[in-house]
């Protein structure tokens, strides 16, 4: 059974089609590519997925519950971490402390616990801050714990939102353009840990990419949009050959055979 069902969902806004009838399935331990121009309706996608948007019809189910007109806090409970287009990263918060806040949901201190600062407060917030410093470790930004969340680059900042997800414990997290801002050594850096997050820890991956090197290296499937429409599905070197992909998408210079040796 797959972990993500995606059926026939469209979305519109204003009587503008943002999505329209798009269907695909991801199963436990992949990592799944969307690809397509802007404006094809990727990040409306994911925003559908993880309930910052609303269907105007079809369904989704992930890990056997349909989610589905669920609010974003409900499905993000079920296992479901996101990451965005632009930093998330709040202002006055340490790098540590951005990271803690994945916890939120976790925690279980109540408001006389936080404003009294009890034991049992003082002991969660210790082992929040260890597995908060644990994450950041596991994604190789450690140095910048204790640096103000928004002084780092834009790139470093995707970083370790994606160490904030990933201290949630998910089982699939949606990523958006997150090698925006990264330097190709970076890009190098992330795919490899992309690639252990799923071997490692088990979690599936849904991306949004422009840098198809990258999508080419990691991904298992790519899912190509335009238009709000799906144009086509599958293993990433067919997919980048597939004429209408690159009539759309990928430019007549693209060199398909290139990129994939």
């Amino acid at each position: 059974m797959s972990l993500l069902s995606v059926q026939n969902v469209s979305v519109s806004f204003g009587g503008l089609n943002a999505l329209t009838d798009i269907s695909f399935e991801v199963g436990q331990g992949e990592i799944v590519g969307i690809i397509g121009p802007n404006g094809a309706g990727k990040t409306t996608l994911l925003n559908t997925i993880c309930g910052l948007g609303r269907a105007r019809s079809g369904t989704i189910d992930f890990a056997g519950t349909r989610i589905s007109g669920l609010g974003p806090a409900r499905i993000a409970t079920l296992g479901l971490g996101r990451t965005f287009q632009m930093s998330q990263l709040f202002a006055g918060m340490t790098v540590l402390e951005n990271v803690m806040t994945g916890l939120h949901r976790r925690t279980r201190a109540g408001v006389f616990s936080a404003a009294f600062r009890t034991p049992a407060m003082r002991a969660e917030e210790a082992a929040a801050a260890e597995q908060a410093w644990e994450a950041l470790c596991y994604v190789g930004m450690e140095q910048f714990a204790h640096r103000p969340g928004t002084a780092l680059s834009f790139g470093q900042q995707r970083i370790v939102e994606i160490a904030r997800t990933l201290i949630s414990e998910p089982r699939l997290v949606l990523l958006d353009e997150p090698a925006v801002g990264l330097s190709v050594n970076r890009v190098a850096e992330l795919d490899r840990l992309l690639r252990r997050i799923r071997d490692d820890k088990g979690i599936t991956l849904i991306m949004i990419e422009h840098v198809v090197r990258l999508v080419m290296d990691v991904c298992d499937r790519v899912l190509v949009l335009n238009y709000g429409m799906k144009i086509a599905e599958g293993e990433p070197a067919s997919v980048v050959a597939d004429r209408q992909v690159i009539e759309a998408y990928l430019g007549s210079e693209f060199d398909a055979a290139h990129l994939a040796s």
